[in-house]
């Protein structure tokens, strides 16, 4: 068999119709997949996607490539392994449609056999669209990456192999396996299967092997049930990860193909007097709400920046993670097995009622079995994967309609799966839209926007959530699941253990300005196994959700939670898309309990005083950095961040007095000061004793600074390149932002660049961007094996270079 990446060669651009003339802005251009065909295009205030996509416009784009197939092709099957279009896809081969494919985020495949030309070179066209289908930014075109495969007609198919270990003890654990056999050909087919599990540490623990007869144009399910003894348990601590390798031997005992997958050994339980368990042990989910973009690579899938996502997260604390709203790609999953990250994986945003104009509620009642045979079929291996939500702030979730999908759907999860838990991000104030009213016009939008009605009602959205209204309109939908998701809803969290005794929660969306309750409640209630802040990291699109605005700028006026143009992203990760972790990240560690050392987040000196104005997804915009260009005795507002008693703040030495903590928001103390170059020295004390300290230094001579993650990177990886303004000791000038131009020389090129500035016209095609805080970051892939100098450039200062080695 081969199965081989098909991203080289490919163009892109407009699609045409069938009499339009071609213009020199239609023209394809190369490219390699992944891709994004929207990311570069020109944002407008005028785009009729708006906010919900950062006013970037959507399209028809046509990818082309043009293949050689070989004569000796001709007795074999012939394939296209897509990870995922946006959005209706439809693959032609020589102009023949083979496949249409209408989910965005669903892995298919195209069979191209009754289609090719063989001996020839062959044409294989994909037609993507995207128009205001989707709430945030989904990119457009082949953003995931394609595989080529040439197989017998006898072949195990994509996610042919399915492991499950249904019976875990300390001792011995039985991994079942389940393949299935594909036969293309005329004949029925007796063949033979052998299977192997390999341990974490390479050898083989185990092997079995069965006949399978296969008929005519049918599929066979061939199964063993295979010991381990003394399994390595996967966990969030010890994600231990076995392998099974297949193989399919024909009548003669020759091998015609193979398949290998990688699968962990855990045991998951969940009630409400215990949460959730793995492994016996009690876990709560530290978790974040994610979305698909990468950033600055747009929503182009590479498996190195969702590695690097993953790790990043969970180095912030983070043990879990939920995929909103859609579907996780196979490169993230991957990652969260390897990382031991736990995950929430999401269906849809719609049922059969639409949110956007020309989103997928229209396809939803003749597709949603399709769709969740495709999600449970690319998770079902995954040890990381312990929940699958049917779906996100379901519009009909509270009517007699809406019940009966909820069971159809965590039904159909359960035929497919019956391993892991059925959850929903319920959100009973957008369930019950035409009973409350529906939220006013945003003006931004030019629709309906949910965003600002949740915004703008406060604490009336907590006692709305706990109403009899919600609890009886909910009641069946939520009674379908194993874990009922909240979003915004934690009223209910202590009323529901009365009413519903049985009833396991998890907050699947909360605000992040309000994690220190959300915590409390989480620590405290054994029903309650988790909360997932909105969001992790930042992402394109729902643009400006979570910015802080100065209500005293000319020209401000009150936009709900539109951010209004040139807004791109929503602002409210605890990351930002360039990887750097924000103040409420660490403020989320310190309440998390996994941070004792105070941390310093200074508001700009420049803004003080200043009235702002804020959404309920909104942190300040505080910086973690004592370099201002402000005058020495500016008025400065100094937050601590500390799981303390109080906290005494010092410069150079000098006290500059003691606060406690948590007199305005727990584990916060702010001091009121004056700016003056120097040291600045945190000490938190618990007690009268001292259980932390941390410092900021103002930065000596400033200068361009560059930084690889990684000097060898594969030749299928990314290289990361931290661009900042600092001083010799690395300590960064976030006050004096400047436009840095990146080169790349030798076997790489520049795929994005960018920061976490949340309003910019800047494009992340390079080569020049405005720092953000001192800060930038440069992507770059590779175009071979071999070397690659990416160098930095501003004016008035000395360039800054790094090499890194391509293998």
């Amino acid at each position: 068999m081969i199965r081989e990446p098909f991203l080289e060669g490919w163009t892109a651009g407009p699609k045409l119709g069938a009499f339009e003339a071609p213009t020199p802005e239609s023209a394809p251009r190369p490219v390699r997949l992944p891709h994004d065909a929207v990311r570069d295009l020109q944002r407008s205030a005028d785009s009729d996607q708006g906010v919900h996509t950062g006013y970037v416009p959507g399209g028809v784009f046509e990818y082309a490539k043009t293949f050689d197939v070989p004569d000796d092709w001709r007795d074999k099957t012939v394939r296209l392994e897509f990870e995922g279009v946006y959005r209706d896809a439809v693959v032609f081969v020589n102009g023949d449609a083979v496949v249409h494919e209408p989910n965005g985020y669903n892995a298919f495949e195209a069979v191209l056999d009754p289609y090719l030309r063989h001996g020839e070179p062959n044409r294989v066209t994909v037609e993507a669209r995207a128009h205001r289908d989707s709430r945030w930014y989904s990119g457009a075109g082949i953003y995931r990456p394609v595989h080529l495969v040439v197989a017998d007609p006898v072949h195990i198919p994509l996610d042919g192999t399915r492991i499950t270990t249904p019976d875990v003890d300390a001792d011995r654990a039985v991994v079942q396996i389940a393949t299935t056999v594909r036969n293309t050909t005329r004949h029925t087919r007796t063949l033979r299967l052998t299977w192997t599990v390999e341990t974490p540490d390479g050898s083989d623990v185990a092997t079995g092997t069965a006949p399978v007869t296969v008929l005519p144009h049918s599929g066979a399910v061939a199964r063993v049930r295979l010991a381990v003894e003394t399994p390595s348990l996967w966990s969030v601590d010890a994600p231990a990860l076995y392998r099974v390798r297949t193989a399919l031997a024909g009548e003669d005992g020759d091998v015609i193909d193979t398949d290998a997958a990688a699968f962990g050994i855990r045991r998951l339980q969940v009630d409400a007097a215990r949460g959730l368990r793995i492994n016996g042990e009690t876990v709560k989910l530290r978790g974040a709400c994610v979305h698909h973009d990468s950033g600055p690579l747009g929503a182009a899938t590479f498996a190195a920046a969702e590695d690097r996502r993953v790790r990043l997260l969970k180095a912030a604390g983070f043990n879990a993670l939920r995929s909103s709203h859609n579907p996780m790609s196979r490169a993230m999953l991957n990652a969260c097995d390897r990382y031991g990250v736990l995950v929430m994986d999401e269906l849809t945003d719609t049922w059969t009622r639409s949110k956007v104009a020309f989103d997928a509620a229209a396809s939803f009642p003749g597709r949603w079995r399709h769709d969740v045979e495709a999600l449970v079929a690319k998770d079902v291996n995954h040890p990381s994967v312990i929940m699958y939500s049917i779906g996100n702030e379901i519009l009909e979730l509270a009517t007699p309609a809406g019940s009966a999908w909820s069971r159809r759907l965590a039904e159909a999860i359960r035929e497919a799966d019956d391993t892991r838990f059925v959850t929903n991000g319920i959100n009973g104030i957008i369930a019950n839209l035409d009973k409350m009213g529906r939220p006013e016009d945003s003006g931004e939008t030019g629709a309906a926007d949910p965003n600002t009605m949740m915004a703008t009602m406060g604490d009336v959205m907590a006692r709305a959530n706990a109403s009899e209204l919600v609890t009886a309109s909910t009641e069946e939908s939520a009674s379908v699941l194993d874990v009922v998701g909240f979003n915004y809803a934690e009223s209910r969290y202590e009323l529901d253990r009365e009413l519903f005794p049985n009833r396991v929660i998890v907050g699947s969306e909360t605000f992040p300005s309000r994690i220190e309750k959300m915590w409390e409640l989480v620590e405290r209630l054994d029903h309650v196994v988790g909360d997932f802040t909105w969001t992790g990291w930042d992402y394109l699109g729902e643009a400006g959700i979570g910015r802080v605005d100065y209500t005293d700028e000319p020209g401000y006026a009150p936009t709900g939670t539109a951010g209004p143009y040139p807004h791109l992203l929503a602002g409210c990760g605890d990351i930002d898309i360039t990887g750097f972790r924000r103040p409420v990240s660490y403020y989320r560690e310190i309440v998390f309990g996994l941070r004792t050392d105070p941390y310093l987040a200074v508001h700009p000196p420049r803004h003080h005083g200043r009235p702002t104005a804020t959404t309920p997804w909104s942190w300040d915009d505080s910086v973690s950095s004592w370099t201002w260009g402000a005058e020495p005795g500016a008025p400065v507002t100094v937050d601590v961040y500390a799981p303390a008693d109080e906290v005494e703040l010092q410069l150079d030495g000098v006290s500059l007095g003691v606060t406690a903590v948590g007199a305005d928001k727990a584990f916060r103390a702010r001091f009121e000061t004056e700016y003056r170059p120097g040291e600045l020295v945190a000490i938190a004390r618990s007690g009268g004793v001292e259980v932390g300290r941390s410092a900021l230094r103002t930065a000596g001579d400033v200068g361009l600074a560059a930084s690889v993650e990684e000097a060898e990177i594969s030749a299928d990886g990314l290289g990361f390149v931290a661009i900042s303004l600092a001083d010799a000791d690395g300590v960064v000038a976030v006050d004096a932002d400047r436009l840095v131009t990146v080169r790349v020389d030798g076997d790489a090129e520049l795929v994005g660049l960018g920061t976490g500035r949340i309003r910019t016209e800047e494009s992340f095609a390079g080569p020049s961007v405005t720092t953000y805080n001192g800060r930038a970051l440069a992507i770059v892939r590779p175009t071979g094996p071999g070397s690659a100098t990416v160098t930095v450039t501003t004016d008035g200062l000395a360039a800054a270079s790094v090499s890194l080695t391509v293998s």
